[in-house]
């Protein structure tokens, strides 16, 4: 996740970068998808979620001794998510004993169940953070979720959050069908009193993978970018506050410090650059884990076709710190990566970017990644570090050539 408010302040009030403290793996940031039962049938859905029941998931019990090795082994973050985890039975109380364990704790819904009791027990949860999806404002969210009334809902699940002042974030997956409604989403957002707007790229997991013909084309990505940039910029300069974010595409941290490359002196940009080399961008396998809900650890919620095991059988806190080779290799510094992501200048800002789309275009989970939208002299890329990286006999795709 690249936090597009957060670093833009640091070119407004720079500040130190702070060193990591232990040694070790990282506790990762899980987000748990506790079920696969929902109401809605979205085209881009990781999970190929659906109204009915799925067997194998974790039962109570399994779910409860997750979250007890969860807490001891001290994550930071908690993400509750879906499917819909309103679906789930037992959200509420899995709830409760996460909020004793973990530092934060956040719900990611479609938002259209959040309403009367539910609304409340959101509320008495005291989830530090409710993240509720829109993907188009009307009838293009509906077409989207696969439900018609999906957008009011949703839109009414945000009100009632509001209304019982639980911090309320919206999540936008852009594509190039609905890229034109991202004015807007943020005008929805400041008109609403939302706090947070995160833009997802698509990935090509589960139905995502299924339609990765809507993916946004790279001068919609620029244009959303060019837009964020701005609304950030506004918030940072003393206009509306939004804290806004984006996830998917780590490429957007090398677009900004090119952005910011041409606005601000040399210093306050080498301290830019400081902090998004600390952040190291794709954390996948990294700073970030899932479990699935039958139980599976993955290295994000993306790569279901890849499993380091089972919290059935093993604990998470275990796995995560075990010989696992593909976690061995996301951890890797740079990593071994090809093609323009091998040859790219900014590896150390972007970590290579989203490795789950090269290996579901590919086979090669360190091909270059194809949603990348920087033309070659944004990355510091030529043939002969082209060549260097990845040896090539044929005519290479430059994306300078979709902005022309």
């Amino acid at each position: 996740m690249f936090r597009l408010t957060e670093y833009m302040h640091q070119l407004v009030h720079p500040t130190p970068v702070r060193a990591r403290r232990g040694t070790g793996p990282v506790k990762p940031v899980v987000i748990w998808n506790l079920t696969r039962r929902c109401n809605l049938r979205c085209r881009h859905c990781y999970t190929v979620s659906a109204d009915v029941d799925f067997p194998g998931e974790l039962s109570h019990e399994q779910a409860m001794e997750t979250l007890e090795d969860l807490g001891r082994f001290g994550i930071p973050a908690l993400i509750l998510s879906g499917g819909e985890p309103l679906d789930r039975k037992d959200l509420f109380t899995i709830a409760a004993r996460a909020k004793q364990l973990v530092r934060m704790l956040a719900l990611s819904t479609n938002g259209t169940k959040i309403h009367d009791e539910n609304a409340d027990r959101v509320a008495e949860a005291g989830f530090h953070y409710v993240g509720i999806s829109i993907d188009g404002i009307g009838a293009t969210n509906d077409w989207f979720r696969g439900v018609e009334g999906a957008f009011a809902d949703a839109l009414r699940g945000v009100r009632e959050c509001k209304a019982r002042g639980i911090k309320v974030g919206l999540r936008f997956t852009l594509t190039r069908d609905n890229a034109k409604h991202l004015p807007d989403l943020l005008a929805l957002c400041d008109a609403e009193g939302v706090d947070k707007f995160y833009l997802s790229h698509l990935v090509y997991a589960g139905r995502g993978d299924k339609h990765r013909g809507e993916d946004s084309a790279h001068h919609h990505t620029r244009a959303a970018m060019d837009l964020l940039i701005d609304r950030a910029w506004e918030a940072a300069s003393g206009g509306a506050p939004l804290d806004i974010v984006t996830g998917n595409n780590d490429a957007d941290a090398v677009y900004f410090r090119n952005w910011a490359a041409r606005h601000f002196d040399e210093a306050k940009l080498d301290n830019l650059h400081d902090h998004l080399t600390a952040w190291g961008g794709n954390s996948s396998g990294v700073g970030v884990a899932n479990i699935d809900p039958q139980g599976r650890v993955h290295p994000d919620t993306y790569w279901s076709d890849y499993t380091i095991g089972s919290v059935k059988q093993t604990p998470f806190s275990q796995l995560w710190t075990g010989d696992d080779p593909m976690l061995a290799q996301l951890r890797l510094r740079p990593r071994p990566l090809k093609g323009r992501c091998g040859a790219c200048l900014h590896r150390e800002v972007c970590g290579g970017n989203t490795r789950i789309r090269a290996l579901q275009l590919t086979g090669d989970p360190w091909a270059e990644d194809p949603a990348c939208y920087l033309s070659n002299d944004e990355i510091g890329v030529n043939e002969a570090r082209l060549v260097a990286v990845t040896p090539f006999r044929g005519k290479r795709h430059d994306p300078a050539h979709d902005f022309s």
